[in-house]
């Protein structure tokens, strides 16, 4: 077990245990013809405390457009504890099939609706799916048409899983491994948290 004065040397250090965005600071855009790019990593207050996750069965946070304004995947609560509804505004969210990787559901942008990410089956080649440690295909909207999550150069990815902290010891994300990440896990760990979780129940 860890020493109290030891996690308090950790917690000095400036490790935060926030559970904010899962996504790489370096393939964080995804791109609409209509809208242009849509920041999916860096909302809220330190940059990625509220931006997109994605987990074993369910996307959440935030999105940014300099066009759309903030696009909501979900707020990572769904009603029944393991995948949104979406049959109303109260639970709604992008769902992900973990055995498939396969996207469905619908994310919501109060400047242009729902966005919908179930419109494919599973044959379809252009289908919104996160395979690879990323995303892939295409999701539709009524009011701006498709969004590209990511092509060979540009596309939304996962951070690397050791980088913990996203750089925040040094105040730069940078997908990197540091001491400040083993600092992080081992005040995680010792509190229970779910930033200790590293394979989040599978799947990723």
């Amino acid at each position: 077990s860890l020493s109290l004065p030891f996690l308090a040397v950790c917690l000095a250090s400036g490790v935060a245990l926030a559970q904010g965005s899962n996504i790489s600071a370096s393939h964080k855009f995804c791109w609409s013809e209509n809208a242009g790019w849509i920041n999916t990593r860096d909302a809220g207050n330190p940059a990625g405390a509220d931006g997109l996750r994605i987990d074993a069965s369910i996307l959440s946070g935030f999105g940014w457009s300099e066009n759309l304004g903030w696009i909501n995947f979900g707020d990572g609560s769904p009603t029944n504890g393991v995948s949104y509804a979406n049959v109303n505004g109260a639970d709604f969210g992008v769902n992900r099939n973990a055995a498939t990787g396969d996207l469905s559901g619908l994310a919501w942008s109060e400047n242009t609706g729902w966005i919908n990410f179930g419109w494919a089956l599973s044959a379809n080649v252009n289908r919104p799916r996160f395979e690879s440690g990323r995303l892939h295909g295409y999701a539709w909207g009524e009011n701006i048409g498709w969004i590209n999550l990511g092509n060979e150069e540009h596309y939304v990815g996962l951070g690397c899983p050791a980088d913990l902290d996203d750089g925040s010891g040094t105040g730069t994300p940078d997908d990197a491994v540091t001491i400040d990440d083993l600092l992080y896990f081992l005040v995680a760990f010792e509190e229970g948290t779910p930033a200790a979780d590293l394979d989040n129940g599978s799947g990723l």
